[in-house]
């Protein structure tokens, strides 16, 4: 795994900003929109992967991003479930319940495999140097 310099070159990042983008997407219109209460859910699930994978970063340690990154899971975990309540609404049709959910996990693994390489790494993080 490459090493990076600031939070905008971690893949996961990359990743959730893209989920992050079609979750908007998907809750800009029809009955999606009018339903205040999961449109904004999901929406702050997907904000919250993005922000708690850059404030871990941002802390200079590993415990610290290690712990920021498993919110950053829970979040993609916690879109997903709500993807799941927009299908049986019908705010979502099949297909476009698919192509999100696929892009979720693929945002997990991505996590997942960063929290992976930081708990087996004995560097310790940028503030201890």
């Amino acid at each position: 795994m490459s090493s990076f310099d600031k939070f905008e070159d971690i893949e996961a990042w990359k990743k959730a900003r893209e989920l992050t983008t079609a979750i908007y997407a998907a809750t800009n219109g029809g009955s999606f929109a009018r339903d205040f209460g999961l449109r904004d859910q999901i929406r702050r699930a997907a904000v919250s992967t993005m922000a708690n994978i850059a404030e871990g970063f941002g802390r200079g340690g590993n415990k610290e991003f290690i712990q920021f990154l498993s919110v950053a899971k829970c979040s993609v975990s916690e879109i997903q479930s709500q993807l799941y309540v927009a299908l049986d609404a019908c705010y979502l049709n099949q297909t476009h319940f698919e192509e999100l959910y696929t892009e979720a996990d693929t945002t997990a693994r991505l996590i997942g495999g960063l929290l992976r390489y930081l708990q087996n790494n004995d560097f310790k993080g940028s503030k201890y140097k």
